[in-house]
């Protein structure tokens, strides 16, 4: 029996999906299943989650549904139903987890609290020029190595450099704000399905955020781990994101702040 479930969310990215499991598949702390939420994918993802079951030390599971648009919190959903333990991660399939990624959000978790980490967003050449070897040796997590192939010298720079007492101080002092984020969070299953999961009317923009606002109202604190928590994000265009869909986004989460409200009725049950 696994004590982690990941939940890595999906849609006809491939390339970078098994990036991403190449990830997994490095981590110092191993006790996890990983869970891919399939958002409508075309039949290459499934050759790649075949193939890459016989290649990783971990148990791999496929979640999948018709493509009908962008129904992210459907197939999330669905795979929070499907995880067979009491503590959950997700993140998205653009995301490459450092070795410690799954250990940080381990250690770290407490009864009442979930968990914010952060993402360091990468540029295209260098989200394509990464090989399974530079996950293996971590390169893709070395500033220097990055900054050879033309990564520009910035403050956001101390998300991959920062470790121990300046992570942790780092962690304490950013303004940002330790929300539920889709690329990288964790919690507790039962407080998930006690808010009823993700509100599938969301489309894209906040749809992760409005989950963590019902915890928030349930009284599940959030613990800030951006500087800890790290992995690198991919670039990819984003064509479903829509001005309509964070217009209707926004009306809904007016509502869940307004009246202060836990439960979705648009959740896990209908």
């Amino acid at each position: 029996m696994n004590t982690v479930s990941v939940i890595v969310s999906t849609y006809n990215k491939p390339e970078w999906l098994e990036k991403v499991l190449w990830g997994f598949n490095c981590q110092t702390y191993k006790d996890f299943e990983l869970i891919v939420a399939d958002d409508g994918s075309g039949p290459e993802t499934r050759k790649l989650i075949d193939r890459m079951r016989k290649e990783v030390s971990y148990k791999l599971l496929h979640v999948w549904q018709e493509d009908d648009g962008f129904q992210k919190c459907k197939i999330l959903n669905k795979a929070i139903q499907a995880s067979s333990t009491d503590y959950l991660i997700m993140t998205d399939g653009d995301c490459i987890p450092r070795e410690d990624f799954v250990q940080v959000h381990y250690i770290n978790k407490l009864p009442g609290y979930f968990i914010s980490g952060g993402y360091y967003m990468l540029p295209m050449n260098i989200s394509l020029m990464i090989t399974r070897e530079d996950i293996e040796k971590q390169n893709c997590f070395n500033i220097q190595w990055l900054k050879e192939k033309g990564i520009p010298k910035t403050f956001k720079n101390t998300k991959l450099t920062a470790r121990g007492f300046m992570s942790t101080l780092f962690n304490t002092f950013t303004p940002t704000n330790a929300s539920w984020n889709g690329h990288n969070s964790s919690g507790w299953k039962k407080d998930i399905l006690n808010v009823n999961g993700f509100d599938e009317r969301m489309q894209y923009g906040g749809e992760d955020r409005e989950l963590g606002e019902r915890l928030f109202n349930f009284g599940v604190k959030s613990k800030q781990l951006r500087y800890s928590a790290v992995c690198v994000h991919l670039d990819h265009e984003r064509s479903y994101r829509t001005p309509e869909a964070i217009a209707r986004n926004m009306v809904i989460r007016r509502e869940v702040r307004r009246n202060n409200s836990v439960w979705t009725y648009y959740g896990i049950n209908k």
